[in-house]
């Protein structure tokens, strides 16, 4: 379920330097700024959720370091503090307008496991629903680097689809994008458009960070073209701009506004999941005529058309599917296990009554084409 006709759900990505001061704790009067804002859009009806980042840069200091950790141990150390201090001050501002804050902390194997997902999304509705305001962020605590999403743009992104959002509005230290990197450009100019993500529209995104945070400019187009992808508007704005949050909701802010329109397939929930999350437990390499049929026409897999398999998985299990060069071309959900399929690559007729279904089924695919920042 979403939003009622006529208002939005919306997800709002806050990054380290929106909610921080300059010492690197969090600076209520940042997110006093951030809470009444929400609290004026939920009022006017629409649904909100929040991923904050913030939780190391507020506890590193406790922990006693002066500036921030470079160990993962210590990152986590400080997460531990900074999450309890982060989601208190939220607690205490959403009260004070008379709504309810929640936590919700998630590792990227909640997302890969299609299960896990699902409940993910069943229990991020309820809370949607009841009017409460959920406080999204990663497990940094326990979360391994090799094991995480990234940062928290990518996360932002792939929340917005779980739950099915409106509207991705990542708030940050600059103004949207530009055409080059305004710190270094006094030229750059600001797109306050952009309906597709093309090579320039990447190269126009630098890559540098602030201090602490840990997403440039190319992290922030990555988590947009997942937004894009699954049929979600996006806004990137400055977090110091006045009623920033607010107006974007209603287009009225100064940023850059990324509008799919029709150039991007909408992905449904099982595709967004498949193309963004499920983590593929093996390869498959296809004929020519197979990558053909589903680039053009998304058609379902056959087992003949399976030319090798690559690792070893279950019937069920979700493999990377690539072309006679290697090169990727999407992936699915496998109707037979690598066993069967490796049987089948010398099959003979009488084998082949075995083999009567779909390798993997069309609805069970995701192409390349359909986005670009696959799993």
């Amino acid at each position: 379920m979403t939003a009622e006709p006529g208002t939005k759900r919306i997800v709002i990505k806050i990054g380290s330097s929106s909610l921080t001061s300059i010492n690197g704790e969090v600076s209520r009067r940042k997110l006093e700024k951030i809470v009444e804002e929400v609290a004026r859009i939920k009022e006017d009806g629409h649904e909100v959720l929040l991923v904050s980042s913030g939780a190391v840069a507020a506890g590193y200091r406790k922990l006693g370091c002066l500036t921030r950790p470079e160990s993962l141990p210590e990152k986590q150390a400080s997460a531990s503090i900074g999450q309890g201090l982060l989601i208190e001050t939220y607690s205490d501002l959403f009260m004070s307008h008379g709504y309810v804050a929640s936590q919700i902390l998630i590792t990227r194997n909640d997302f890969s496991d299609e299960h896990r997902y699902n409940n993910a999304r069943n229990t991020i509705n309820i809370l949607l629903e009841r009017g409460i305001v959920p406080i999204v962020n990663e497990n940094d605590t326990i979360s391994m680097d090799f094991l995480k999403f990234g940062d928290n743009d990518t996360l932002s992104a792939k929340v917005a689809g779980l739950v099915n959002a409106d509207q991705l509005i990542i708030i940050s230290d600059i103004d949207g994008l530009f055409n080059a990197d305004p710190r270094k450009d006094l030229n750059a100019k600001l797109l306050r458009e952009v309906h597709e993500i093309t090579p320039s529209i990447e190269a126009a995104a630098g890559d540098p960070g602030s201090a602490n945070g840990t997403g440039g400019m190319k992290s922030k187009i990555d988590a947009v073209k997942i937004a894009m992808a699954s049929g979600i508007s996006s806004f990137l704005g400055k977090a110091t701009t006045k009623n920033i949050i607010y107006d974007a909701v209603y287009h009225q802010a100064k940023g850059t506004y990324f509008d799919p329109k029709d150039n991007y397939q909408n992905l449904n929930s099982k595709k967004q999941w498949l193309a963004f999350n499920s983590g593929p437990e093996g390869k498959i390499m296809v004929n020519d005529i197979a990558k053909q049929a589903i680039i053009e026409n998304r058609t379902d897999l056959e087992p003949t058309d399976v030319h090798s398999v690559s690792g070893r998985f279950d019937k069920g299990a979700v493999v990377k599917i690539l072309d006679v060069t290697g090169e990727a071309i999407g992936v699915g959900v496998m109707n037979y296990s690598s066993e069967a399929l490796n049987q089948l690559i010398d099959h003979t007729e009488i084998e082949m009554k075995n083999y009567q279904k779909a390798a993997i089924k069309s609805e069970h695919l995701v192409c390349h084409l359909d986005t670009e920042v696959l799993v």
